[in-house]
């Protein structure tokens, strides 16, 4: 493994995975964000959705669920699946070994790529509950903000208030702060 890849891996000991960048927005000039995912067993995200980018699946190593709407789909190395835009879904992994995937966005979305640094650096600093979630309210509506990321159904009902706070965070400058600490690349 390179300098780079090793320098650009991050880890969310909550979570227990590994992320490295593989493709920035940077490097890419939008096209892509391109990452590698260690999942922790029993590890995975809850159902959500975006708008501006669709998301594929490329299982490398283990077993990897994706839900797509409805739909689970069980991945095995070689395998893909893609989360278009609006298409509600999750990743998860049922087993008790580390699955290994990549993930690639297209278009690129640098504030995904934040979201990302920022998260597993509260992590890390213990500024995170058990569930992963940022202890301060502010800086997680703000990472939900700007990973684009939407809730489905009847939990939409709680995007406005996030929303909301996302903008009181960036007035009051929680946003410049965590990409100073947290933004790496």
């Amino acid at each position: 493994m390179s300098t780079t890849a090793v320098s650009r891996r991050i880890y969310n000991p909550i979570q227990k995975d590994y992320v490295t960048f593989l493709k920035t927005s940077d490097e890419t000039d939008g096209a892509c964000t391109l990452v590698e995912v260690e999942l922790a067993p029993k590890g995975g995200v809850g159902l959500h959705y975006h708008k501006t980018y669709s998301e594929k699946f490329d299982c490398l190593e283990g077993e990897l669920k994706v839900q797509l709407s409805k739909k689970v789909h069980v991945l095995n190395p070689s395998q893909s699946a893609i989360a278009e835009p609006y298409i509600n879904h999750r990743f998860f992994n049922t087993s008790d070994k580390v699955c290994k995937f990549r993930v690639e966005l297209r278009p690129a979305s640098k504030g995904f790529e934040y979201a990302l640094q920022i998260g597993y650096g509260l992590a890390q600093d213990g500024e995170c509950k058990a569930n992963g979630f940022p202890k301060d309210k502010l800086a997680l509506a703000w990472l939900f903000d700007i990973s684009e990321s939407n809730l489905p159904g009847w939990m939409s009902i709680f995007e406005f208030i996030l929303r909301k706070q996302a903008k009181k965070a960036v007035e009051k400058g929680v946003d410049k702060k965590l990409i100073e600490k947290y933004v790496k690349f």
